[in-house]
C-alpha cells in the first residue's frame, strides 16, 4: 500500500520531537524537521519519484541517510527509528509536547525533574503547584497548561492547510475520472482557505452515484469506512483526516457547494435574507414555496438574494453580506498580482540553495525581483551572518545581478530584534541594504508590554522595511508571543513600516484578523515566503489565501508593485 508524503512528513516530525525530548544532537533533530518540511511541499509523491528512478538524496535537506530511510518507509510502511523511540520513551510524552507553550525541551524538564509521563501526570502536577517551581516555567505557564488541558481541542485533530491540500489534490485526481461530465469541488474550511482544516467536504454531481462512492471506499489511502451510501460516504484517511463525499443533483450543485462551504454564520445570514423574502434556502436550492428558483450555481443564488458574489475566503460573517448588498466587496489580491518575494534564504545561512539557484527559481516564476534575506548572527543554529559575511554577501549579490536578465536581486537581511529592541547589525551596514526584515527569534516569553515595546523600538530604526512573522507563532506547535497588535499596527502606520504575512505553511503570520486590522489602519503588508529552498517559493499561494481572508487588495501589498515603485514606497 503506497505511503503518502504527508505520512512520511508526520513520521519525521514525530521523530524530531521524540529525539529532542531524549536530548539528541540538535543537528539531527533539525535534519528531520527540515526534511519533513521539504516532503510536505513536494509537488510529486515520493513513491512516484522513486519509481521514476529519481535520486531522493538530491532533494533539499534530505541527503543519502534520510533518502535511504524514506526508501525503507516506502517499502515497508513503517519507520523503525520512530518505533524504537516510542519504545524507549514511556507514556504520552509526544502528546504532552503538542500542548501549546510546551514543546520538546520543556517536556524533557518535566520528565527529568517531575517524572511526568502522561497527560494525567501533568494535570496532577499543575494542580499541585509543582510546575511553577521549575526554572523557566512560573505560575503563568502552569495556569496556561491547566487551561490547555481543559480544552477539547486537544482531542480534535486539525491539519495544516498545506497538508490538507496535498491530501485533497490526490483524492480529487483519484475520484475525478469517475465523475464524467459532472462537477466536483472540495468545500468546507478548505475552500475558505482557513489555516487549519478539520475534515474535507467533497461535493460532486453525477448519475452513477454509487460508482463514485464505491471509488472513494476503494481509495488506497482509506483506513476506515464510517458510512457508505449513494448520497453520502464518509471515510477516514490513514493520516486521520476525515473525508465526507456528498453527491447532489446538478440543479443543486451551487446550493450544495454553498451550504457545505460555510461558514455556518455566513449561511445563517443568507438564510435570513431568503426568509425576509418568504423564500427558503438550504443545500438543495433556493425555493419559493416548492418551486426551486436558484441552486445550480452559487452565483445565481447570490444574485437572487440581491448580493454580489462573495468569494469563499470572505464567508465568515464579518460584514461581507452587507458589503455584497452595497456592491462594495474588495477586489481581492490574486497570485498573479505578485511581482516578487521579499524574504528568502540561501546556503549563506540555513537555506538549501545558492543565491544563483534562488534567482533562477524566482525568474522561472516570472518575478521581477527577489530579496535575499539570510539570517543575522544571533541565530547561531541557522549559521547567521556576521557583519563581515554580510558585507561579502552584498558583493556576491551585486556580482550575480550582473549576470541576470529580467530579474533583480535585492540586498537584504532577516535581522534579529534583540531583547532590548536593538538590531543585530549596525546602521552603517543596514544602510547598504535594500530590504531589512526585522524578526523576533528568541525571548518569546517577555510580557505583553515588554514584547510590544521591543518590536516598536526596532521599528524606530529607519532602516527597517518589514517586521517579519510579527507574532512568532508556529501553527500547532508554538502559540503567538504576547504582543499588543493594536499598538504594533499603529506604530507601523506612524513609521511607514510594513508588516509581513509570512506564507510558510507552519506560520501564516499575520493571521487573517490582524491582516484585516492592518489594512483598516492603512498599514501596507508584504506577502513573503520565507523560502529556504527553491520549491518553497511556491508557498506564496498560502500567503495569498491568508491575505484574501484578511480582505486585502493588490494595493495593500507592497510586492504587487513594480521594482521602481516598490523601492520608492519602502523608503523611509
Amino acid at each position: 500500500m503506497p505511503v503518502h508524503n504527508a505520512e512520511i512528513a508526520a513520521m519525521f516530525d514525530q521523530t524530531a520531537e521524540l529525539l529532542e525530548i531524549e536530548g539528541a544532537n540538535p543537528f539531527r533533530v533539525r535534519a528531520y524537521r527540515k526534511a519533513a518540511r521539504t516532503i510536505e511541499a513536494l509537488p510529486k509523491s515520493l513513491t512516484s519519484l522513486l519509481a521514476a528512478g529519481e535520486d531522493l538524496s538530491k532533494l533539499p535537506g534530505i541527503g543519502k541517510d534520510l533518502a535511504a530511510k524514506i526508501a525503507g518507509i516506502l517499502a515497508s510502511g513503517k519507520f523503525e527509528v520512530l518505533q524504537s523511540l516510542k519504545r524507549e520513551l514511556p507514556g504520552e510524552l509526544g502528546d504532552i509536547a503538542a500542548i501549546p507553550g510546551l514543546g520538546p525541551k520543556r517536556v524533557k524538564i518535566l520528565y527529568d525533574r517531575l517524572h511526568i509521563r502522561t497527560l494525567e501526570d501533568l494535570r496532577r502536577a499543575a494542580r499541585a503547584g509543582r510546575i511553577r517551581e521549575l526554572k523557566g516555567f512560573g505560575e503563568k505557564s502552569e495556569q496556561r497548561i491547566l487551561v490547555a488541558l481543559g480544552k477539547p481541542i486537544l482531542t480534535e485533530k486539525r491539519f495544516k492547510l498545506s497538508v490538507a491540500e496535498a491530501e485533497a489534490e490526490a483524492l480529487i485526481k483519484y475520484v475525478k475520472p469517475f465523475v464524467g461530465r459532472g462537477q466536483i469541488a472540495v468545500a468546507g474550511s478548505y475552500r475558505r482557505r482557513r489555516e487549519t482544516v478539520g475534515d474535507l467536504d467533497i461535493v460532486v454531481t453525477g448519475r452513477k452515484t454509487s460508482t463514485i462512492s464505491d471509488r472513494l471506499v476503494d481509495y488506497e489511502n482509506v483506513s476506515e469506512v464510517v458510512a457508505h451510501g449513494p448520497a453520502r460516504t464518509t471515510v477516514i484517511l490513514r493520516s486521520g483526516l476525515q473525508v465526507d463525499l456528498r453527491v447532489v443533483p446538478a440543479q443543486s450543485y451551487g446550493s450544495g457547494l454553498m451550504y457545505f462551504t460555510g461558514s455556518k454564520a455566513h449561511n445563517i445570514a443568507l438564510r435570513g435574507l431568503a426568509n425576509d423574502r418568504g423564500w427558503k434556502l438550504n443545500e438543495y436550492g433556493l425555493f419559493d414555496g416548492k418551486r426551486r428558483i436558484a441552486g445550480a450555481s452559487e452565483a445565481e443564488i447570490y444574485k437572487k438574494l440581491g448580493l454580489a458574489y462573495v468569494p469563499p475566503e470572505l464567508r465568515e460573517d464579518r460584514g461581507e453580506v452587507a458589503r455584497a448588498r452595497a456592491r462594495q466587496l474588495p477586489h481581492l489580491v490574486q497570485l498573479g498580482d505578485i511581482r516578487g518575494d521579499l524574504h528568502a534564504h540561501t546556503t549563506w545561512s540555513d537555506g538549501t540553495a545558492t543565491i544563483a539557484e534562488m534567482a533562477a527559481a524566482a525568474k522561472e516564476r516570472g518575478y521581477e525581483y527577489l530579496a535575499i534575506t539570510d539570517h543575522s548572527k544571533h541565530v547561531t543554529i541557522a549559521h547567521g551572518l556576521d557583519s563581515a559575511r554580510l558585507a561579502r554577501q552584498i558583493d556576491e549579490i551585486e556580482r550575480v545581478n550582473e549576470t541576470l536578465d529580467g530579474l533583480t536581486l535585492l540586498k537584504g537581511s532577516e535581522v534579529d530584534i534583540l531583547a532590548d529592541g536593538r538590531l543585530d547589525f549596525p546602521d552603517r551596514l543596514l544602510s547598504r541594504l535594500d530590504v531589512v526584515v526585522a524578526s523576533v527569534h528568541y525571548k518569546f516569553d517577555l510580557s505583553r508590554e515588554a514584547q510590544t515595546e521591543r518590536i516598536v523600538r526596532a521599528m524606530d530604526n529607519p532602516h527597517v522595511t518589514i517586521i517579519g512573522h510579527p507574532t512568532g507563532r508556529l501553527i500547532g506547535a508554538r502559540e503567538p508571543y504576547e504582543v499588543d497588535m493594536e499598538r504594533l499596527i499603529a506604530a507601523a502606520k506612524k513609521r511607514n513600516c510594513c508588516l509581513e504575512i509570512n506564507a510558510e505553511p507552519d506560520r501564516l503570520d499575520l493571521n487573517d484578523i490582524h491582516a484585516q486590522a492592518a489594512k483598516g489602519a492603512g498599514v501596507k503588508l508584504a506577502i513573503s515566503t520565507d523560502a529556504h529552498a527553491t520549491h518553497a517559493l511556491a508557498y506564496m499561494r498560502f500567503g495569498i489565501d491568508q491575505a484574501r481572508r484578511g480582505w486585502l487588495e493588490a494595493d495593500d501589498v507592497i510586492n504587487t508593485r513594480s521594482l521602481a515603485k516598490l523601492k520608492k514606497s519602502i523608503k523611509r
